[in-house]
């Protein structure tokens, strides 16, 4: 697990994005989120952030996203995997879903995939 000082760095290239597309990934609730080991030597995780236009109209995008990357900056820190790139997605909800409710989403999703990259590939 990453500590408690880790800065979150974004991700900005498209090509960043596509990358961790075919990474795994994990839906809870109202978002999405997939992580992808980079495989380099840089313990920093970086995070990006999106919604399509099937969460609405670009204030409910912005809105959407402003949410994710709140969560994020709370939650990546203590439960991120240093040399990860983690992607959130917004789903539908996301902007009525409560607070906490929207924290417990990420911080599942975020349990899960560690899990999961913790198991050997067979």
């Amino acid at each position: 697990m990453a500590d408690a000082g880790t800065t979150l760095e974004r991700l900005k290239k498209r090509s960043e994005f596509l990358a961790c597309a075919q990474a795994p990934s994990c839906a809870k609730g109202a978002v999405v989120v997939q992580a992808r080991p980079r495989g380099d030597d840089d313990p920093k995780v970086r995070v990006g952030f999106t919604a399509t236009k099937r969460i609405g109209g670009a204030v409910q995008r912005n809105r959407a996203k402003r949410r994710m990357r709140e969560a994020a900056r709370r939650i990546v820190p203590e439960l991120g995997q240093p040399g990860v790139d983690y992607v959130f997605i917004a789903r539908g909800g996301v902007i009525t879903r409560p607070w906490p409710r929207l924290l417990d989403d990420v911080k599942s999703a975020l349990i899960r995939l560690a899990a999961d990259g913790a198991r050997p590939q067979v």
